[in-house]
């Protein structure tokens, strides 16, 4: 089976083609600030970004023949794990602006959709958006009737972390129950039991832990009191929830290599205290997990690029080491992961869901 992955980002595009399990090209398409500058909604990107990917394909030889073109889910309505066929109300929703957040993984189902369209018995998929929304009662509750908890998280990636683990345990992920934490630009961490999702963090725009870029929980009360000093507009606001927050806006960069350059080389003692109250903050939130799985925990599996840091893992160990066995599973494979779960329904090992 060839399948086609398309994983649109803020600032790139990634591509893959396997066929079936084997990746047989793997490319990222960089975009600069001045070519997505003449767009004014990241939905205006469509065509510029599918004729970039058609360009690639042709340039590496491969030709527009697929069984099936997956893109990465975007932000629509909340939704079960799985594997969506993507259909007219898919794009229709995407196109309407019923989607949560103007980010670039709205492109992915576009994509995909349309250049299936083109190939004769190809199929289009999304799988595991990050606004999957598999949470127990009791955690959709806040403390305020007029609004309740969402969850939108690194679904894609801790679907397929949790799987890996189970099959290397020679269990089943509908048979264990796991915390996990994706560490990257945003971080996210999910209950998972016995196969669902049962809580999540909003970890795009304000709940759990700081990140490099996210401000995470912030004092109600405070940021209230913010939106009304008349010293910051609404995006201006909401910038300093999602891009200029976290280690970003208390020390003027989101890498963590830089970070830790600084502390390492130049002991320097603020980038430091930052930095560990990060870790804290997050150890903090992995600990509270344990209360929605009543301490019936089989492990703990960090993932994302900065599971890549000894510095931060040996922390984390230190704080919730007690709690159950910690596994690593540094980066992410969000491709793969999109053309494991196409082929896996193209094998009749599972069955596309319907978007309604």
């Amino acid at each position: 089976m060839k399948i086609l992955v398309i994983n649109p980002g803020s600032t790139s595009t990634k591509i893959a083609v396997f066929d079936d399990e084997s990746p047989l090209l793997v490319r990222t398409i960089a975009h600069s600030a001045d070519e997505l500058a003449h767009f004014d909604d990241v939905i205006e990107q469509q065509d510029f970004r599918k004729q970039l990917v058609l360009d690639e394909l042709r340039q590496a030889d491969i030709p527009v023949e697929f069984d099936a073109v997956i893109g990465r889910g975007g932000l629509v309505k909340p939704l079960e794990g799985g594997v969506y066929e993507i259909n007219d109300l898919m794009i229709q929703d995407t196109h309407s602006g019923i989607a949560l957040h103007n980010h670039a993984c709205n492109l992915g189902c576009l994509i995909a959709h349309e250049i299936a369209a083109t190939i004769p018995h190809c199929r289009s998929f999304i799988a595991d958006p990050g606004v999957v929304d598999e949470l127990n009662d009791y955690a959709r509750i806040s403390g305020s009737p007029l609004m309740n908890r969402i969850c939108i998280w690194h679904a894609l990636n801790q679907r397929a972390i949790a799987r890996r683990y189970a099959s290397e345990i020679g269990k089943e992920y509908e048979d264990l129950n796991l915390i996990i934490c994706h560490m990257g630009g945003g971080i996210s961490i999910a209950a998972h039991e016995k196969g669902r999702a049962v809580d999540a963090n909003n970890a795009l725009d304000g709940e759990g832990p700081f990140s490099p870029e996210r401000a995470g929980s912030l004092p109600a009360s405070d940021l209230i009191r913010l939106c009304f000093s008349g010293k910051y507009n609404e995006k201006q606001l909401l910038k300093r929830i999602a891009g200029k927050a976290g280690l970003n806006a208390h020390l003027g960069t989101n890498d963590v290599r830089e970070v830790l350059r600084r502390i390492e080389d130049y002991g320097d003692q603020h980038a430091k205290l930052i930095l560990d109250a990060m870790i804290y903050h997050v150890a903090k939130n992995i600990a509270s997990e344990s209360a929605v799985l009543c301490g019936q925990i089989d492990a703990i599996l960090l993932t994302g690029g900065l599971a890549r840091s000894e510095y931060i893992v040996s922390r984390i160990r230190e704080r919730v080491g007690f709690l159950a066995p910690i596994r690593c599973f540094p980066g992410e494979d969000e491709m793969e992961a999109l053309a494991l779960n196409a082929l896996a329904v193209l094998q009749g090992k599972r069955k596309a869901k319907e978007y309604k």
